[in-house]
């Protein structure tokens, strides 16, 4: 190949970014100087965190981050292995059976990332013969996960249940020998809780399966932080999960399934086979994590997180902004130009509080947004602090009036 080429490629890398920053669309990384929590060290400076995953407030819990420390003094930094060969540890097993445990399945299998499981989940069950039926705005990990799979591929307008009926009845018309229909539990953009209920009654009817993406509901949505099924009070066939968000907030995914489903994906899954095993100070502190969700605590916890997000949407309402409706700790702040929410965010850093611009492709175009997130580790002054920064920042930006 020339350098000619070569040189050429590179000038189209190059264009493409440049077109990306002209749309304003470029998504900064911010450098953060501290421990994860509701206030952090930014550009040298402390402010408010309102865009972490952090829900229950036990990434920085210094019982969490103890236990992840005690597992690698025990257990050294990896495996250097994947599991089937000699990567299997003891504490790998602890951790699957207190998950399974934790949400009520038979089993769990454990992934090196939540987007590896949604990767691996579909093409080691389902072949030519199935049919998969996936929420539109599903997250891209299940949407990369369903491209993996042979299976033919229906797709159902976002909790639109009549839409999903006319997927399941065309998947069953095209003879379908099983079919799965695919959702988020909660919307990561959006906030948006899946109809699990509805969802059920559908399944039942056109004897189809379900699986769930908890990722941005376990550990506090339901009873004892069960998540979206719980919430709702129905079953599904699979779950898959992370203990990146509100279960220690480090990284590591799962499905919990059925004894037999789980052991055939512990011999076909490629993301299982071909990586690492989750290194044990993840292990650790998701271990902690869970011990602390699954109890008293976590419902004091869920309790705040709860009345945070209620004060916070009645405040951001009351302003005038525009919110995504729901009662998810997932709040997103409408702004629908991408360069608007990019603006909104810098100008909200400058006043002390750490938010990011969301915009496609990301979110759909003409729906950018500041997606704020709940924890409950933010206390009501910290709220406040925050809705008067916004409530300064959209003024001056003309997002909302006075």
């Amino acid at each position: 190949m020339s350098n000619t080429t070569n040189a050429a490629f590179y000038d189209r890398v190059s264009a493409e970014l440049a077109d990306i920053e002209a749309q304003g669309l470029t998504k900064p990384e911010r450098v953060i100087a501290s421990r994860q929590g509701p206030v952090i060290k930014v550009g040298g400076r402390d402010v408010l965190n309102f865009c972490a995953n952090n829900y229950l407030g036990l990434a920085g819990d210094e019982r969490v981050t103890q236990a992840g420390i005690k597992a690698q003094e025990k257990w050294g930094a990896g495996t250097a292995s994947v599991r089937f060969i000699c990567g299997t540890l003891e504490i790998h097993k602890e951790l699957e059976r207190a998950i399974a445990d934790y949400l009520g399945f038979e089993d769990t299998i454990l992934f090196a990332a939540a987007f590896d499981a949604n990767g691996g989940i579909f093409e080691p069950l389902f072949g030519a013969e199935d049919a998969i039926v996936s929420d539109a705005l599903n997250h891209a990990s299940i949407i990369d996960g369903v491209r993996l799979c042979k299976a033919k591929r229906y797709r159902f307008a976002t909790s639109d249940m009549d839409d999903l009926e006319v997927q399941l009845k065309q998947a069953r018309a095209d003879g379908a020998r099983n079919i799965i229909i695919a959702t988020d539990g909660a919307f990561s953009m959006d906030g948006y809780i899946a109809k699990l209920k509805d969802i059920r009654a559908l399944a039942d009817t056109y004897d189809a399966l379900i699986m769930v993406d908890d990722c941005h509901a376990t550990g506090f949505l339901g009873p004892q932080g069960r998540g979206s099924y719980a919430y709702h009070g129905v079953e599904v066939d699979f779950l898959t999960g992370t203990f990146g968000k509100a279960l220690g907030g480090a990284m590591g995914g799962f499905i919990c399934a059925k004894s037999n489903v789980v052991a055939l994906l512990k011999q076909r899954a490629r993301p299982y086979l071909f990586s690492n095993a989750l290194s044990p100070a993840v292990c650790g502190s998701s271990l902690e994590a869970i011990r602390i969700a699954a109890g008293e605590e976590g419902d004091a916890l869920r309790k705040q997180l709860t009345a945070n997000a209620a004060r916070y949407r009645a405040a951001m309402t009351e302003a005038g902004f525009t919110l995504q409706p729901g009662e998810h700790p997932i709040i997103p702040v409408m702004l629908g130009d991408a360069k608007l929410a990019q603006d909104m965010a810098a100008r909200l850093l400058e006043l002390g509080v750490y938010v990011i611009g969301f915009s496609f492709p990301v979110v759909p175009r003409g729906q950018a947004r500041i997606r704020t997130q709940m924890s409950a580790a933010h206390t009501f002054e910290q709220i406040d602090q925050v809705v008067a920064a916004f409530i300064q920042a959209g003024r001056e930006l003309g997002v909302i009036k006075g």
